[in-house]
């Protein structure tokens, strides 16, 4: 199966903020991604995300669950992850269902 951007962005949704129990697309904290192949048919992925704060205190521990839930998928050989503060992150970044979910109407 080729690796797209749909397959990596139903795995971020595996990953959840803790405080808000809400999966990070959902939330709006994923700002791009990248793909590029490699030697082997796999692939290399960069995601470029954000927190909700600068002085978010589960920061070290969702770049690691983002690049697990990465790293599981098998077309994927190595992850990369870029945390960014620019633009800051505000609630208008949240989907509709991020919205439901936090019960944002």
């Amino acid at each position: 199966m080729a690796l797209t951007e749909d397959n990596i962005y139903a795995a971020l949704r595996r990953v959840e903020d803790p405080e808000l129990m809400v999966n990070l697309v959902d939330l709006g904290l994923i700002y791009g991604i990248g793909i590029d192949a490699l030697d082997d048919g796999r692939a290399k992925v960069h995601v470029i995300m954000t927190m909700t704060s600068p002085a978010c205190p589960y920061g070290p521990q969702l770049v690691q669950d983002v690049k697990d839930a990465l790293l599981d998928l098998d077309e994927v050989k190595e992850a990369e992850v870029q945390v960014t503060l620019t633009p800051p992150w505000t609630p208008d970044r949240l989907t509709e269902d991020g919205r439901d979910a936090l019960g944002m109407f």
